[in-house]
């Protein structure tokens, strides 16, 4: 009978081990990984994951490196890790500029909702809309109104086409009926040092690269792009608070991974990803930075994702914004 029962046990085991999915998680990872940040060194995002990158070698035994593929607003980079081989090993980065690239740019590399699987929210970074205190309005309303009065008057700075700032603008305008000019820049700190000089006159920064010059009296500050109100200036309301109902917009990134992957290797980085995330001295680097950990589900992930294609698409063809 025992020897009848291991016979059974082993047979299972080896048909447990042969499914696609489950031999895969078993293998996985079986050599270094790579995370693909398509942005430049030094910025808000390859920061993150290369904080990241040493607490996951040690989750997952392995090395992980980041490696950075900047150019044509992430899609570059992102389009190298969709046509990787779907084990595992590579990682790509998204962040806002995922859900808005497909409406902006005519002829993208790859397929936004088939080539690449959502495996986990990463980090979120609220934004506050800026003034130039030379500017005459003092709430949302005001601006909203200042706006109409002067359309295409007003300018805004951001860190380029399809970038955080810029799409955050696109919305405020998509939901207020407002003109205003853009004014593009080559990053964030030359975006936020334009708005101090007065050189333009508005800016959803992140609250990190605002908040010394708000506090300094340089900059005032009107509202908070997310729906909730931030930690760091509680006494500042929403933009949907102030006036724009339904309004948010936020900063984010994320890991995705090529169509194909096993659903079992995706789990086990998603817990990979969960896990060092909820470090406590993690969380609290990631929380200097003025961001915040999430952490989410490939589930979680996906419909965030169909939400930002759906919301991004409604404001590109809305203002007829096109990449320049």
């Amino acid at each position: 009978m025992n020897r009848v029962l291991h016979r059974v046990t082993t047979t299972l085991l080896a048909a447990l081990l042969a499914w696609p999915g489950i031999g895969a998680a078993q293998s996985f990872p079986s050599r270094a990984i790579r995370i693909i940040v398509p942005y430049s060194p030094g910025g808000s995002t390859d920061v993150v994951f290369r904080l990241l990158a040493p607490r996951l070698s040690e989750e997952l035994g392995q090395p992980v490196v980041v490696e950075n593929r900047p150019g044509a607003s992430s899609t570059i980079g992102l389009d190298l890790a969709a046509k990787s081989p779907p084990d595992g090993h590579t990682w790509g980065v998204a962040n806002i500029a995922y859900g808005a690239n497909p409406s902006l740019i005519r002829k993208m590399p790859f397929n936004s909702k088939k080539d690449l699987v959502p495996v986990s929210q990463v980090t979120i970074v609220t934004m506050v809309l800026s003034l130039h205190p030379s500017v005459p309005a003092r709430s949302v309303k005001q601006l909203v109104a200042l706006a109409k009065r002067r359309p295409e008057e007003i300018n805004f700075g951001s860190a380029g086409y399809g970038s955080a700032n810029h799409l955050a603008t696109a919305r405020f305008m998509h939901l207020t009926g407002t003109k205003l000019v853009h004014v593009p820049y080559k990053g964030g700190g030359p975006a936020v040092v334009s708005l101090v000089s007065g050189e333009t006159s508005m800016l959803f920064a992140t609250i990190p690269s605002a908040i010394h010059h708000i506090q300094a009296g340089r900059l005032r500050a009107l509202a908070v792009s997310r729906a909730a109100r931030s930690s760091a200036l509680p006494d500042i309301p929403t933009v949907a608070e102030a006036g724009v109902p339904g309004y948010e917009a936020i900063e984010w990134n994320g890991v995705m991974v090529p169509a194909g992957t096993s659903q079992a290797v995706i789990q086990r980085i998603h817990e990979s990803l969960s896990r060092v995330l909820a470090v406590p001295d993690v969380k609290e680097r990631i929380v200097g930075m003025g961001a915040e950990a999430v952490g989410s589900n490939p589930a979680e992930f996906s419909a965030f994702i169909r939400n930002e294609l759906t919301v991004w698409a409604k404001v590109v063809r809305g203002l007829g914004i096109t990449v320049e």
